[in-house]
């Protein structure tokens, strides 16, 4: 009887300490998700959570990077005391996501990349416009809407001026920007000095003021914003645009790639480790890209030749990217329904592979004229609560020139369903998963999975017309040609033009796109390897697992359990899955 009391006490005492842990662990990713919303209120606007939309950090400075240490040493001290064996698999999952980020986190505030505080490709200059546009994610529904972004505008134009002071430290450090990317990001500034105050960016909220409002609101915000505009954000976009062009412009660097500055050898693997979820040298990832590349060369020699094209694979490129047969468009209105014609054509087969559909809204739209030279077509998610839609971008510089086979059909599953918007959504509306992971991710997984959809193509009734699967083999030899290059670039010494003339050599793009896309894999090292990276890793698992499963294998089941626990690293991703399939 001692015996039995003893071993119920002891039950009781593990369950508890079990439940404990369980809940310090829920406690702990709370409050660090909650933290982490005040260090980064645009964030938080970008998730619906509109507490902190009238608050703005400039997140590059040393004083901010200290918050940022001090939340992650507490929650790294914290988490320490979990004991992560008394978890369940899904509170493991959680576990080891918090413990690597605060790792990264930490180490990552050891490199000096503050001192380069924005790039052509993304940056506060551009956010801040989105912003204030009153089209995207900042509410403008209410007076206190209205209210709240001018607080934000009052501090965005002190952003600008801020970023002027850490580029000198980084010019003083040694730490510079390549020369051909300070020349991207001047025009982009000096657009937004209008002459037309109701042409700017900024004004839209004041065309689109709610109906309730009152003639006296009208005119108090148009003053109020109008002053702002004029006196703070215009000639704040103006100074930073004069100080790149006649000061930081001469001192920028000739060099390409990241290990040209100072431990920058170092900082590029510690991307690869933060971008990829793996540690992978970058040679391993070099030499996967020249066999990737290969490989697709021969898929799109079969293209080529199943067409009868009378010439090598270089002109038949130049053959897609200039015969008029496949520039049929007029208006910019006639791409974005050529894009919903692709959902409705596979939308049958999309209820086959997936049994977990979002309930966010979905839109396409075409790319705001202030970035669309400088921007690629990219997915925005929705809110949480479903207010906003995701918003898949199209930028149209002239629609008699966008081109049907450019991958029009891959770049709408990658972009759009079932990639990014599935993903995404279904991740922000699982209740059941703590904030800190339905706000969270890693680019391996997120946008492993985007590229994994466009190899779905064909199983959802896509790729027929052999040129538009020319463009899927395009877009996929895009991301082969991205670990040689960025690779290339930040551990080898390529340099910018080596890498044009690369990728032009291996795929169907035109200058003007190669050089955008080389500039941004100089602006943001190692993130362009985390598609092919991830892609190839869920692929691999869903082969290995359809062979062991045999009849048992269902795809969408497979599809429903890769997105059903959201974003993760890809090995935490594949543990999750094998034991997935064990239960089967």
């Amino acid at each position: 009887m001692k015996k039995l009391t003893y071993l119920l006490c002891l039950l009781a005492f593990v369950s508890c300490k079990s439940g404990d842990a369980k809940k310090e662990l829920s406690t702990l990713v709370d409050t660090y998700y909650e933290e982490q919303l005040k260090l980064n209120p645009v964030a938080a606007t970008a998730n619906g959570d509109n507490r902190y939309n009238d608050q703005l950090n400039i997140d590059f400075t040393d004083a901010h990077r200290a918050k940022i240490k001090a939340l992650l040493e507490k929650t790294q001290t914290s988490l320490g005391e979990i004991d992560r064996e008394k978890l369940d698999a899904n509170d493991q999952i959680t576990f080891d996501i918090l413990k690597r980020d605060i790792e990264l986190g930490l180490e990552g505030l050891t490199f000096q990349d503050n001192l380069m505080p924005l790039n052509q490709f993304y940056g506060f200059h551009l956010t801040f416009a989105q912003l204030g546009s009153g089209s995207v994610m900042q509410p403008f529904a209410t007076k206190k809407d209205y209210e709240n972004w001018e607080k934000r505008m009052h501090i965005g134009a002190a952003y600008m001026d801020s970023s002027i002071v850490y580029f000198k430290k980084g010019v003083a450090a040694n730490i510079v920007l390549p020369k051909a990317l300070v020349q991207k990001i001047i025009p982009q500034l000096q657009s937004f000095n209008v002459s037309d105050i109701k042409q700017s960016t900024f004004y839209g909220p004041l065309n689109n003021f709610p109906k309730d409002f009152t003639a006296a609101d009208k005119a108090k915000f148009t003053q109020e914003y109008t002053q702002i505009i004029q006196s703070e954000i215009m000639p704040a976009y103006a100074r930073l645009a004069q100080y790149l062009q006649t000061e930081y412009l001469p001192k920028s660097r000739t060099t390409t790639g990241i290990s040209a500055i100072p431990n920058g050898a170092k900082y590029y693997q510690y991307l690869i480790r933060v971008l990829t979820t793996t540690d992978k040298p970058a040679e391993e990832i070099y030499q996967t890209g020249l066999s990737e590349v290969k490989r697709i060369r021969t898929e799109m020699e079969k293209i080529k030749d199943g067409v009868s094209f009378k010439g090598d694979l270089k002109a038949f490129f130049e053959f897609m990217r200039t015969d008029k047969q496949f520039m049929p468009y007029k208006k910019p209105a006639e791409v974005l329904a050529a894009f919903e014609t692709i959902h409705k054509k596979m939308e049958p087969a999309l209820k086959t592979m997936f049994g977990r559909v979002p309930k966010t809204p979905f839109e396409v739209r075409q790319t705001e004229a202030f970035r669309a030279a400088s921007a690629s077509a990219e997915y925005f998610q929705g809110s949480e609560d479903g207010t906003r839609p995701g918003i898949f971008y199209v930028p149209i510089l002239d629609a008699t020139k966008f081109n049907s086979t450019s991958g029009m059909e891959s770049l709408f599953l990658h972009e759009a369903i079932p990639g990014h918007h599935y993903q995404v959504s279904l991740q922000q509306e699982n209740s059941a998963m703590p904030k800190f992971r339905r706000f969270g991710g890693n680019s391996a997984y997120a946008e492993g999975w985007a590229l994994y959809t466009e190899s779905l193509g064909k199983e959802l009734g896509l790729y027929t017309d052999p040129y538009q699967y020319m463009g899927a083999l395009g877009d996929e030899m895009h991301r082969a040609i991205r670990l040689v290059v960025d690779a290339g670039m930040h551990s080898k010494n390529m340099t910018r033009e080596e890498a044009i003339k690369y990728m032009m050599d291996n795929e169907p793009l035109g200058e003007e796109g190669t050089v955008a896309e080389i500039e941004r894999y100089m602006a943001i090292p190692a993130q362009a390897l985390s598609y092919k990276i991830g892609a190839l890793k869920i692929r691999e698992i869903r082969e290995r697992l359809s062979k062991e499963l045999g009849p048992k294998f269902k795809l969408s089941d497979f599809h429903d359990e890769i997105l059903k626990d959201g974003n993760m690293p890809l090995d935490v991703m594949e543990n999750k899955m094998n034991r997935w399939a064990k239960g089967l």
